[in-house]
């Protein structure tokens, strides 16, 4: 299971790579948008090493990156094909807060 958070690990820090180059250099309206997507893939890279190191990582990193794969997909095709998905990227983002939270909650359970 540790390589799988690893990997996607190393696909958030791409994306949030390559996302950020597309921000700088490409003629975008919805520049802020693409910009924001990069900075919470860049922010959850390195969380999801450290829950792949965590032996009780998997249900955290689980709820982060399925919140995260909502949230950012919704917020991409708005900004790069102008279509919305309705409640998809409000409820993406809700699901990582709850991960964050699950975190919180797991950090004192013994």
């Amino acid at each position: 299971m540790q390589r799988f958070w690893f990997s996607a690990a190393g696909l958030c820090g791409a994306l949030a790579v390559a996302l950020a180059a597309i921000a700088a250099h490409a003629d975008l309206e919805s520049r802020g948008m693409v910009q924001n997507v990069a900075m919470l893939l860049g922010w959850h890279a390195p969380a999801f090493i450290g829950l792949g190191l965590w032996g009780r990582g998997a249900a955290v990193a689980s709820v982060l990156l399925a919140g995260l794969a909502l949230f950012s997909g919704a917020v991409l095709i708005r900004a790069f094909a102008g279509v919305s998905l309705g409640p998809v990227a409000p409820i993406g983002g809700m699901t990582m807060i709850g991960g964050w939270l699950l975190l919180a909650i797991l950090a004192w359970r013994r």
